[in-house]
């Protein structure tokens, strides 16, 4: 497979939509990224790579770090995880309040935001030192020691973060937080606000690509059933409301974020992130969308 040329010719034709969609604007600091960056990086199993674009240019990560947190408390829980978030595809806005209410407190996966302050509060609970120990596994997991916070952005969702705090709060009115609600939502905006690249993201998601190998990052260890079950969920949930679309044109499992980032693996193939801050009415990288179905047109490959 000629990754280089096939990635080129997805480039290039994208062009023609770097004008449409919007940049989030909820999120004061992300509204300040300049809209029309667009970078793509490829890295098979095997260590080909190509990148395009703004690869090299870090942004903030926002809700692809669900993963990452999932794949802790995955490693620390294991399958009790699940007494406290659901595996479902939400159906509604990743953050919806009225969900959370109906279903009394428990998430409907660990990839929309109710679900992903869950995670964090259980990963308070387990962890000495939170934000010190997730940095240290997604560098592990990107091979890149530099990656870091963005304190600004963090901030900025912090000041702007009610609808998170009124989700956090019912949350623990149903008992399903166990922690400082100040604490969780702390832990969770910085989560969502370390910055990387579509080089170290794509690096970052290799070893759920290539699931036959071990999975073992420091204290942070997962079955090669485990990793298969966070691809389900990517699958099916990774996308918000957009999911069974995504699944549907592009077929892989992966997560988007509102900085404008997708990261995509094909199993036992090779992993992607596509970036462009332009965002559809779902709250998906249009341009993202876009690549990632021209990606596995051209090569024929997906989960299908």
């Amino acid at each position: 497979m000629n990754y280089k040329n096939i990635l080129t010719e997805v480039f290039e034709e994208t062009q023609e939509f770097k004008h449409l969609g919007e940049s989030v604007s909820y999120i004061p600091e992300l509204a300040k990224v300049n809209p029309n960056q667009y970078g793509v990086y490829l890295q098979t199993i095997k260590g080909e790579s190509v990148g395009l674009g703004d690869y090299t240019t870090p942004f903030s990560i926002q809700s692809i770090s669900k993963v990452f947190t999932l794949a802790m408390g995955f490693s620390i829980l294991g399958e009790k995880l699940w007494d406290r978030i659901g595996v479902e595809p939400s159906g509604n806005r990743f953050n919806s309040i009225i969900q959370l209410e109906i279903e009394k407190g428990i998430p409907r996966n660990p990839l929309i935001n109710a679900g992903a302050i869950v995670v964090s509060d259980i990963l308070i609970s387990h962890l000495r030192n939170p934000l010190k120990e997730y940095l240290e596994f997604v560098r592990r997991l990107s091979k890149c020691p530099n990656i870091d916070y963005n304190k600004s952005i963090a901030k900025s969702e912090k000041d702007y973060g009610y609808l998170n705090a009124a989700i956090t709060n019912m949350l623990k009115h149903y008992g399903n937080i166990n922690n400082d609600i100040d604490d969780v939502l702390s832990f969770y905006f910085h989560q969502c606000a370390i910055m990387m690249n579509c080089q170290q993201l794509t690096q970052a998601f290799l070893p759920f690509a290539n699931h036959t190998e071990d999975f073992s990052f420091n204290t942070i260890n997962l079955t090669s059933s485990q990793v298969k079950r966070i691809n389900a969920i990517m699958l099916t949930c990774g996308f918000y409301d957009e999911s069974g679309e995504f699944s549907y044109r592009v077929g892989l499992p992966g997560k988007s974020g509102v900085g404008g980032g997708i990261s995509a693996i094909c199993p036992q193939e090779y992993a992607v992130t596509v970036w462009s801050p332009r965002l559809n009415k779902k709250g998906n990288s249009v341009l993202g969308m876009k690549a990632l179905e021209l990606l596995t047109t051209k090569t024929k490959l997906s989960i299908f």
